[in-house]
């Protein structure tokens, strides 16, 4: 394994200022728990060069003018002077960590900016009636939909919180979408919409996925977990109805994801009820958690949980601001996601980080509080931390995988190039990401995706949507 060849903890700018995918037809003709795709790029050997590399390593730095060498999909070398394998120009570019996305329910993302500004139009109404009305295919578009808009923005991984698995065929098609999009990610195998408080998950799904989930992993790209619906929705659920759903996730040894303690006006003391009925540990990730006091931060340190914020949503439906800065002063690990485009619209996982950012700042009244590079790192490595894959991926350093992204500053929004930290945060959009890599696969180049094809993406889509519509009668 070759060392980094050169550290450069310089922060300046002064290299970059010089210078079809399956058809639904065929896919429901696919053997059940199949989910190699024939068309993902093949991986190989290049060299990213003359790049501003951004390594999220603070031990390696910045280089101003680095280069990437990469093999078989592992990082071989980051530094100065490397080489090997095809090389792919960076001059003016920066080079980066792809961005790890937290929690996100991709099987709505069909329904954009449909929380209306009625109460009976809100999110939650929205996606539970149409969300009864999805067929398999339907779940199969909207993730795909989401995998595609990750890629170009620059995510290289994503959790999908699939809280609308209504059958095994449903759980398969969010997989399948994952799969052929070539994303790393995690399933979160959840309930249906709909699903009575009084009544358990049905358990056949996950156990069908956990038995065979080497045929459904895509050579390890995708991991397996649930989403649990805990001890409150709505209202108490009973332990009758919620203890049986985490015991089987622990008994299957998959990690476990709650949305706990969302708003203060309906989360007293759910983190303290969480750890008093010993239902939280390292295999155990909290979602939101915006209403916790000091004491039940000490419980999330005490049992290593992790924690995952969606400022953007949080924002828009009135839960409030999430404590971020004493989260990390706890050193509980912590990550940023989209959370549902059905409510906040964009996925652009940049803005969210930026977002993030200024809350901090806001509730601190204070410019300081919270600096750029802390907001990617938010995004980069410890996202992979709170997801417990940073040993595989969440910064650029020898014998990780290779996910990483080029981002072209050569665009209006980011002509002026000052700080290559501040500049990434406060300025990307999905049309300065150049390119994206998964694993070694190549996924987007020169601004085009490269396994998904969008104009059918778009259209698959579109027509899921009508189909919803017209089956629910509504909106």
């Amino acid at each position: 394994m070759c060392e980094i060849c050169r550290r450069n903890f310089i922060r300046g700018a002064a290299a970059l200022g010089a210078t079809g995918l399956l058809s639904p037809s065929l896919m429901a003709q696919t053997p059940r728990g199949e989910t190699a795709s024939p068309r993902l790029p093949a991986r190989g050997e290049f060299t990213i060069t003359n790049a501003y590399v951004m390594t999220m390593e603070r031990d390696f730095g910045d280089f101003t003018s680095g280069s990437v060498h990469v093999r078989n999909g592992e990082i071989v070398a980051v530094g100065q002077g490397v080489s090997g394998g095809e090389t792919i120009d960076g001059s003016g570019m920066i080079v980066m960590p792809g961005l790890v996305e937290t929690h996100w329910h991709m099987w709505n993302t069909i329904f954009r900016s449909f929380a209306g500004d009625k109460q009976e139009e809100g999110y939650f109404p929205t996606v539970a009636r149409f969300g009864q009305q999805m067929t398999p295919d339907d779940i199969f578009q909207s993730t795909r939909l989401s995998a595609a808009e990750a890629i170009n923005s620059g995510m290289t991984f994503v959790h999908s919180w699939c809280h609308n698995v209504r059958s095994t065929a449903h759980a398969e098609a969010d997989i399948r979408a994952l799969s052929l999009a070539g994303i790393r990610a995690r399933h979160s195998c959840g309930w249906p919409q709909g699903l009575p408080d009084t009544q358990s998950a049905d358990q056949a799904p996950i156990e069908t996925l956990a038995k065979n989930w080497k045929s459904y992993s895509n050579e390890g790209l995708l991991t397996l977990g649930m989403g649990w619906r805990g001890q409150f929705r709505a209202g108490p659920i009973k332990p009758e109805v919620y203890q049986p759903e985490f015991d089987n996730a622990r008994k299957l040894g998959l990690p476990i994801t709650v949305h706990v303690a969302a708003a203060a006006h309906r989360a007293v003391n759910q983190v303290e009820l969480l750890y008093k009925s010993k239902l939280m540990g390292k295999d155990v990730q909290l979602v939101h958690a915006l209403a916790v006091t000091p004491a039940e931060l000490d419980m999330i340190e005490e049992t290593g949980a992790s924690i995952s914020t969606s400022p953007g949503s949080e924002l828009r439906i009135g839960y409030g601001y999430p404590p971020i800065s004493e989260i990390l002063a706890k050193r509980i690990p912590i990550g940023i996601s989209i959370d549902t485009s059905a409510l906040t619209g964009s996925s652009n996982m940049f803005g969210v980080l930026k977002l993030a950012r200024d809350s901090e700042n806001a509730r601190a009244e204070s410019e300081f509080k919270m600096t750029a590079r802390r907001a990617l790192e938010l995004g980069t490595i410890e996202g992979a931390r709170a997801m417990g894959i940073e040993d595989q991926v969440g910064s650029l350093k020898p014998g990780k995988r290779a996910d990483l992204i080029m981002i072209s500053p050569n665009a209006l929004n980011m002509a002026v190039v000052t700080d290559p930290a501040h500049l990434v945060l406060e300025a990307t959009g999905p049309e300065n990401v150049d390119s994206v890599v998964v694993d070694g696969r190549i996924l987007k180049r020169g601004g085009k995706l490269l396994a998904l094809d969008t104009a059918e993406v778009i259209t698959g889509a579109r027509t899921a949507l009508a189909g919803i519509r017209e089956r629910a009668k509504w909106r």
